[in-house]
């Protein structure tokens, strides 16, 4: 067939209607056209397992891929760690580490679609973790996204105002001076039973709004409302076991965390690939 040059005004017409097509696909997912939600499944342990052992065969499967989906995991994480080490941000160095966790369902959104992609046999690359950007659901995962990181802005406040309610308002004099303060007086034990009873609390609305949210908005078209609406049902109907699962998702990334965050580039795709076999048991 003979080719021929295109006209340079339609094809950047059609270009800016595939845009446009896309902005409005995007916009639509943020409310959803699902007409009855979710139907939540009864979960025991095993599935708490076996969504461990799917995750990493997924990694195994995938396992250059997904480390180089998530390097970029612990090189925020030790970013965090020098941020901390200045002497006046010092006090909020373990809340940041801490509170970071709270972002790790954003981090894991590519692993979500690498998975998805696998269950459904199609090709999976490192291309794939950045499929999402393209994606109509895109909007609603940025959304969400956006409420996670609010939840760790309001979680560092209320780490600063713990510590300037109990060591505080001034900047410790070093590290060693304030690792003393803690272990040693009784405001620093006030501070650290504080910091964890509240920080458990914030721990616990993040897996209540995201435990199986990020997958359900890749999955379905159900809007951002309803897939928070539905996370929180899940743990609402299998609070052991959802409160297991958090449980294990928090150790592991204690666990990766050792050394210097570098186990994080192994632990992370795993639980990340975990979560999506988590939600598909979770979801009818």
């Amino acid at each position: 067939m003979e080719k021929t040059i295109g006209n340079p005004l339609s094809w950047t017409a059609r270009q800016f209607g595939s845009a446009g097509d896309h902005i409005a696909a995007t916009a639509a997912e943020l409310g959803g056209d699902a007409l009855a939600p979710p139907r939540i499944k009864r979960l025991s342990m095993e599935d708490v397992w076996a969504a461990l052992r799917a995750g990493k065969e997924d990694f195994l499967a995938c396992r250059t891929d997904a480390i180089f989906a998530v390097l970029i995991y612990p090189l925020m994480g030790l970013a965090l760690i020098a941020i901390g080490f200045h002497v006046d941000r010092m006090p909020l160095l373990f809340p940041m580490l801490a509170g970071f966790a709270l972002l790790g369902p954003v981090a894991a959104v590519g692993l979500y679609e690498m998975s998805r992609r696998r269950e459904a046999g199609e090709s999976v690359s490192w291309q794939s973790a950045f499929a999402v950007i393209q994606s109509p659901a895109f909007g609603a995962v940025l959304v969400l996204g956006l409420y996670m990181l609010g939840l760790f802005v309001v979680w560092m406040y209320a780490a600063l105002q713990i510590y300037n309610w109990t060591l505080g308002p001034g900047s410790p004099a070093s590290l060693a001076a304030f690792a003393t303060d803690i272990a040693t007086t009784p405001q620093g034990w006030t501070m650290v039973l504080s910091g964890f009873a509240v920080g458990f609390a914030f721990a616990l609305v993040a897996l209540a709004m995201s435990v199986v949210s990020f997958p359900l908005l890749l999955d379905r078209h159900v809007g951002v409302p309803v897939a928070i609406v539905t996370s929180f049902r899940v743990l609402q109907r299998n609070p052991g076991v959802t409160l297991a699962w958090g449980a294990v998702v928090a150790a592991g990334l204690v666990l990766g965390a050792l050394p210097f965050l570098a186990g994080l580039v192994v632990v992370m795709p795993i639980l990340g690939h975990a979560t999506w076999h988590f939600y598909r048991r979770a979801i009818g």
